[in-house]
């Protein structure tokens, strides 16, 4: 089974969620602030990890950040937790590159549920999307699981990568966000549409020479996104 992280400062919830993740064979290893969090996971990686939103000394948006600002780090699976209702606290978490949310109070059943579903389709390879795909200056290797632009390696989430490679092998093709949803995220993520915008803006980021002229992938206004080759 995974290692994973669980970043709560709360004892009482650290303990609920150690107790369903061991008992459902994973290896659990915690932290209860932010510094503590980064040297933990930077000592000893996980191959995901729980984030607690509100930490003392850093909190989990910042630590979510550096995460992925670390190249050792930057495709780590994480799912952000937050006591907190409002949608912007969701969104924020999901640019800095949280890869899902849950909201407390949750049950322990939801918690091990999502945590299965992602571990289950982070490492996922495509049937259909063999060998490397060479658009333009776009370089995607599913094997070394390493996107280049220009001969520069970009550091892209699970979920980014997948969501561009689903769509680099399928160039012209037109993709609902819902359906991107469901094909990428699984049958049982709990988000909604604005999960894939986010996605699409931080890889436009990483990818487009302009984000605002995207030249890779389009928006198809009131359906989805499509992913096209450059003009020569």
């Amino acid at each position: 089974m995974a290692k994973i992280a669980v970043i709560e400062d709360d004892g009482h919830i650290l303990e609920l969620v150690r107790f369903n993740l061991e008992k459902e064979g994973h290896q659990v290893i915690s932290a209860m602030d932010g510094e503590k969090a980064l040297q933990l996971i930077s000592d000893d990686p996980p191959d995901l990890v729980i984030l607690d939103l509100m930490l003392p000394k850093m909190d989990g948006l910042e630590v979510c950040r550096a995460l992925r600002g670390r190249s050792r780090s930057a495709h780590l699976p994480i799912v952000m937790l937050t006591a907190k209702g409002e949608e912007v606290d969701k969104v924020l978490g999901l640019e800095m590159g949280a890869d899902d949310y849950i909201t407390k109070p949750f049950s322990p059943r939801e918690l091990t549920a999502r945590v299965k579903a992602l571990l289950r389709r982070v490492n996922r390879v495509d049937a259909q999307v063999t060998g490397p795909i060479q658009i333009g200056e776009l370089h995607i290797d599913a094997e070394r699981y390493e996107v280049l632009v220009n001969g520069r390696k970009q550091d892209l989430t699970p979920k980014e990568f997948e969501l561009l490679r689903w769509m680099a092998a399928r160039p012209g093709k037109v993709f609902t966000r819902e359906f991107l949803l469901e094909r990428i995220w699984g049958y049982d993520f709990y988000g909604d549409s604005r999960t894939v915008d986010v996605h699409i803006r931080h890889l436009r980021q990483k990818i487009e020479q302009d984000p605002a002229n995207p030249q890779y992938i389009d928006t198809v206004r009131g359906v989805g996104y499509k992913f096209r080759a450059p003009s020569v």
